[in-house]
């Protein structure tokens, strides 16, 4: 049980006093456990640098503050609006959206901003995007920065699904050196960069609790998919080199990094989960980030015995809908929630020993379950180091933004 770490309840006495004060709902960034998670990806990445991955942060302190550190370089965008604001507020020079765009206000305003024009890339993978672009800024545009994604999925047998995240279409190497030969050859484009990521290897955790065939299957289909990509991504990277100059290939994620990093084709990880340790991440045997993000709720109601009630707590995360999906209840350890509630919109039940001796007021401290998406609950977070005295600072919602 995660709370007979005498670390783990050394962290919930100093979290605990440093917030007495605030009033929860609330979220906290322990910076002892970030710091140190962050240092364990550099380990991790075996001295490929790695781009941060902003949407598992939502929060430009803590983007900044991981981007001052060694072994990091540039950041990752999930959105155009929000890699141009990122750049005009100069949290960092060398973005990469990582996700095809059809916002034309954000195109144009691309178009029109020459600095943002040398620093921002976005990602395609079909002439449709071409023509999306043309078509939004007219002929004649100036040149926009462009970054191919390969499908890095693993295709074991042609009457199966593939086993992996759909997202492009790219997935033979000659389909790729194909579509890099059309970009090359369209005005108003400049090919900088390869991305690919392998979700799942990356993103799907190979050690399930209370799942061990489940677990031996998964590392299995995963080293067979890292071969196989490996040797794929390698010839794919090898012939669009052959037409052009490339200044990046990005691949990875917070689970793969290992892997991804033995790749000689990868010149740079991506990576933001891990800063922060959700709990989608304590399902790997290779690592275990420390849990530095944490919500607290109150028990506002005492509805029978061995039962707390908390006020709000419904942040699910996005993905398959899955239980694996709701939030954690992490301290006091031992609590569980139901299963006829779950995570509620304006309350969350828990249940297991602990309970019984929660008071109206009490916190319950919880863990999201993916790195990013509490920011949109919360305007700002309470940082922590050490025993100072917590700092706060705005999320992207603190600041008036949210890009969907």
């Amino acid at each position: 049980m995660l709370s007979a770490d005498p670390a783990v309840s050394e962290a919930l006495e100093r979290w605990d006093s440093a917030t007495r004060t605030l009033d929860p709902p609330f979220a906290v960034v322990d910076l002892d456990a970030f710091d140190a998670n962050a240092r364990d990806l550099v380990r991790r990445g075996n001295g490929v640098p790695i781009r941060v991955v902003t949407k598992s942060l939502r929060c430009r302190h803590l983007i900044e503050r991981v981007l001052k550190r060694p072994g990091y370089r540039g950041i990752m965008c999930y959105s155009l609006p929000e890699a141009l604001w990122l750049h005009e507020t100069g949290v960092s020079d060398d973005i990469l959206v990582a996700y095809p765009t059809a916002n034309q206000t954000a195109l144009r305003a691309l178009a029109a901003d020459p600095r943002a024009r040398e620093h921002i890339t976005i990602t395609v993978d079909s002439t449709a995007h071409l023509d999306f672009v043309d078509e939004t800024l007219g002929d004649d545009h100036p040149d926009i920065r462009l970054s191919l994604e390969l499908d890095v999925s693993w295709r074991p047998l042609s009457c199966l699904p593939p086993v992996g995240t759909l997202r492009s279409p790219l997935h033979e190497p000659a389909q790729a050196a194909q579509f890099a030969e059309e970009v090359l050859k369209r005005p108003g484009f400049r090919l900088v960069g390869v991305m690919g990521y392998e979700g799942q290897i990356a993103g799907l955790g190979d050690a399930p609790s209370g799942h061990p065939l489940r677990s031996a299957l998964l590392r299995v289909v995963q080293a067979c998919s890292a071969r196989e990509l490996a040797a794929r991504r390698a010839e794919t990277v090898r012939r669009i080199r052959e037409l052009t100059d490339l200044e990046f290939v990005n691949g990875g994620g917070t689970g793969s990094l290992e892997t991804t990093s033995s790749d000689d084709s990868v010149t740079e990880l991506a990576a933001g989960s891990g800063l922060v340790g959700p709990g989608l991440f304590d399902a790997y045997h290779r690592f275990r980030p420390q849990p530095a993000l944490m919500f607290a709720l109150p028990v506002v109601r005492r509805p029978g015995p061995g039962i707390a009630t908390l006020f709000s707590g419904g942040f699910v995360a996005s993905g398959t809908g899955t239980p694996d999906r709701l939030p954690l209840p992490f301290l006091p350890g031992g609590l569980r929630l139901t299963r006829t509630e779950g995570a509620g919109e304006v309350q969350t039940p828990v249940l297991g020993g602990p309970a019984g001796g929660l008071r109206i007021g009490d916190r319950v401290w919880m863990r999201h379950a993916k790195g990013g998406e509490l920011a949109e609950r919360f305007a700002e977070y309470h940082l922590f180091s050490g025993g100072a005295a917590p700092e706060s600072v705005p999320t992207y919602r603190g600041e008036g933004r949210c890009f969907g």
